[in-house]
C-alpha cells in the first residue's frame, strides 16, 4: 500500500456546505456462500484500512470529520454496487444479509445483497454527474490514493452533491410554473383593478348622489330657516309695534292726568289767592275801623283834657 501523503489544510470558508440526508433502502437478503463471505470480509478489511488512511490525513476538523463519515457510509454503498453484478449472474431467488454488521467509529456497517426484480430486469438508470469524475479520480490517484479509494471518495462526493442538489431543488419551482403563477397573478391583478375601478365608479356615483341629496336638503333647510326667521321677525315687529302703541297710549294717559292735575292745582291756587285777598280786605277793613275808633277816642280824650 502506498504510504499516506500529507495534504494541505484547506480553509473552512472555501469548502462547499454539503448536506447528507440520503437514506439507503434496506432489503432482506439470504446468506451467500462461504467464499463470497470471505471475499466480502477481505473487501471490508480493505475499506477499513482506507478509512484509517483517510482519518490520518491532516485536514481541517470539518473536512476530516466529513471524509471519515463519508468513507464509513460508502462501505455499504460500494458493497451494494459490487453485489449488483454478482446477483445478476447468480440469479438467486431469495436474498439476505451476508454477514454481521461491522462497527467502525461508532457506526454499524452491514453488507446487503439487492433483491432480484420480480417481473423484468431493466438496466439501472445512469445518474448525471455534476463534475468530471474521471479527472477527480485521477487527481486523487496523483495525490497518493489508490484507485479503489479514489473511486469510493468520488462516489461519496457525487452522492453528497446529488443529495444537496435535490435538497436545493425541493425549494425551487419550474419556469413554466413560475410563468403560470405570474400569469395568474397578472390576471388576478387585472381583475382586482377592474373591480376596484368599478367599485370606485360606483362609490363616486353614490357619493355624488348623496352629495346632491345633501345639497337639496340643505337648500330646503335654508329656505325653511329663512321663512322661520321672517316669521319671527314679523311677529317681533308686531309685538314691538303693539308695545309701542300701548306705551304711547299710556304716555298720553299720563300726560292727560298730569294736565288735569296741573289744572286742579291752578284752580286751587286761584281759590287760595281769592281767599287770601278776601282775608286781606277784611283785615284792612278791621284795621281801618280799629284805627278810626282809636283816633276818635284819642281826639275825644284830648278834647276832654284840653
Amino acid at each position: 500500500m502506498t504510504p499516506p501523503k500529507s495534504v494541505r489544510e484547506v480553509p473552512r470558508s472555501i469548502l462547499p456546505r454539503l448536506t447528507w440526508n440520503g437514506t439507503s433502502a434496506r432489503t432482506t437478503v439470504t446468506p451467500l456462500s462461504a467464499g463470497y463471505q470471505s471475499q466480502q470480509q477481505r473487501r471490508i478489511q480493505g475499506w477499513n484500512s482506507v478509512a484509517r488512511q483517510v482519518h490520518t490525513l491532516t485536514l481541517s476538523p470539518y473536512s476530516s470529520r466529513f471524509l471519515t463519515t463519508a468513507a464509513s457510509r460508502d462501505l455499504a454503498s460500494s458493497s451494494a454496487v459490487t453485489r449488483r453484478s454478482s446477483t445478476s449472474s447468480t440469479r438467486r431467488p431469495s436474498v439476505g444479509p451476508i454477514n454481521n454488521p461491522v462497527r467502525y467509529n461508532g457506526v454499524y456497517v452491514a453488507v446487503f445483497k439487492t433483491a432480484r426484480r420480480a417481473f423484468h430486469a431493466t438496466a439501472s438508470r445512469q445518474r448525471d454527474h455534476h463534475f468530471d469524475t474521471l479527472k477527480f479520480v485521477q487527481r486523487l490517484k496523483a495525490e497518493g490514493f489508490s484507485e479503489e479509494q479514489a473511486v469510493a471518495m468520488m462516489r461519496v462526493l457525487n452522492d453528497v452533491i446529488q443529495e444537496s442538489i435535490q435538497n436545493l431543488t425541493r425549494t425551487m419551482v419550474l419556469r413554466e410554473d413560475s410563468e403560470r403563477s405570474t400569469y395568474t397573478q397578472k390576471v388576478d391583478f387585472a381583475k382586482l383593478r377592474s373591480e376596484l375601478l368599478n367599485a370606485d365608479s360606483t362609490e363616486a356615483q353614490l357619493t355624488r348622489s348623496s352629495h346632491e341629496k345633501i345639497a337639496a336638503d340643505l337648500a330646503k333647510l335654508n329656505s325653511r330657516l329663512r321663512d322661520e326667521i321672517g316669521r319671527t321677525q314679523a311677529s317681533v315687529r308686531l309685538d314691538l309695534n303693539l308695545e309701542k302703541g300701548r306705551i304711547r297710549e299710556e304716555a298720553n294717559g299720563q300726560e292727560m292726568r298730569i294736565k288735569e292735575t296741573e289744572t286742579r292745582i291752578e284752580q286751587e291756587v286761584a281759590g287760595l289767592r281769592e281767599r287770601v285777598e278776601a282775608v286781606k280786605f277784611s283785615t284792612l277793613q278791621w284795621l281801618m275801623g280799629v284805627c278810626t275808633g282809636t283816633a276818635a277816642l284819642i281826639l275825644g280824650a284830648w278834647r276832654l283834657f284840653m
